[in-house]
């Protein structure tokens, strides 16, 4: 079930539309604490859909929402199932979203 509705919520993650997008991260970032690691099944799946464009967004208000939902994940999930997908995001990313990322695994 789970799956089911990340696979229906990750596009709006990418929605060109920056409005829906941002409202998107700004819906994750309101999940996080409520699903807690619950959300493990679909980490691998949520951590590109976050990072990717969202972390280097020139829209301000992109930017913040993707680095709450961020900061949220390293609050409220065990630590131990962000390192392997926040260091595989790391390795290919440039500019704010590496340097960010990387202070997170640091």
């Amino acid at each position: 079930m789970l799956f089911q509705i990340f696979d229906a919520f990750k596009p709006r993650l990418h929605d060109s539309n920056s409005k829906v997008n941002q409202v998107a991260l700004e819906a994750l970032h309101k999940m996080i604490p409520l699903l807690r690691d619950n959300l493990s099944p679909v980490i691998n799946m949520l951590i590109p859909a976050i990072v990717d464009n969202n972390l280097n967004s020139k829209n301000p208000g992109i930017y913040a929402a993707a680095t709450n939902v961020i900061q949220a994940l390293c609050q409220h999930l065990d630590t131990s199932l962000l390192l392997q997908p926040f260091c595989t995001k790391a390795q290919f990313l440039s500019g704010k979203a590496k340097q960010d990322l990387t202070e997170k695994l640091a």
